[in-house]
């Protein structure tokens, strides 16, 4: 069986990192499947999604290695193309990844004790975003 659902999102951008794991949580709750897959999927190419142990000094830690990996105030070539300013969210993005799958067992996400799904928002503007949820299961 397979069941779709949604995770609306509102991000303040630059970077915003939103632990989603409860929500994620419920919808596995809602399937009431036992055993089986979610797969939560970004439909935009400026977010990311991914694991972590959701604490203050670890998201800094995210973040400035983010900033490492694609500075925001480098010219990208892609600010040319739509002459704005987010080449940087699209690299984070790409680099990261738009979906994540996580395994449960008997209804509960396998994750382990200190780690969290988290949704990045990357792009360098607040946004309202919809995640869509997909759960896969017997």
């Amino acid at each position: 069986m397979v069941i779709t659902k949604y995770i609306s999102v509102r991000t303040a951008g630059n970077t915003d990192i939103i632990d989603i794991t409860r929500e994620c949580q419920k919808i596995v709750d809602s399937a009431k499947q036992k055993n089986g897959v979610i797969t939560i999927f970004n439909p935009g190419s400026t977010g990311g999604l991914t694991t972590i142990e959701f604490e203050p000094n670890l998201t800094k830690d995210f973040k400035e290695a983010m900033e490492n990996i694609a500075p925001i105030d480098k010219a990208y070539h892609h600010h040319n193309t739509w002459h704005d300013d987010n080449g940087s969210s699209h690299v984070r993005s790409s680099v990261i990844g738009t979906s994540l799958s996580v395994p449960f067992v008997g209804g509960k996400l396998t994750l382990g004790t200190w780690q969290q799904i988290i949704f990045c928002d990357f792009d360098t503007s607040p946004r309202e975003r919809e995640l869509v949820v997909q759960v896969i299961g017997e």
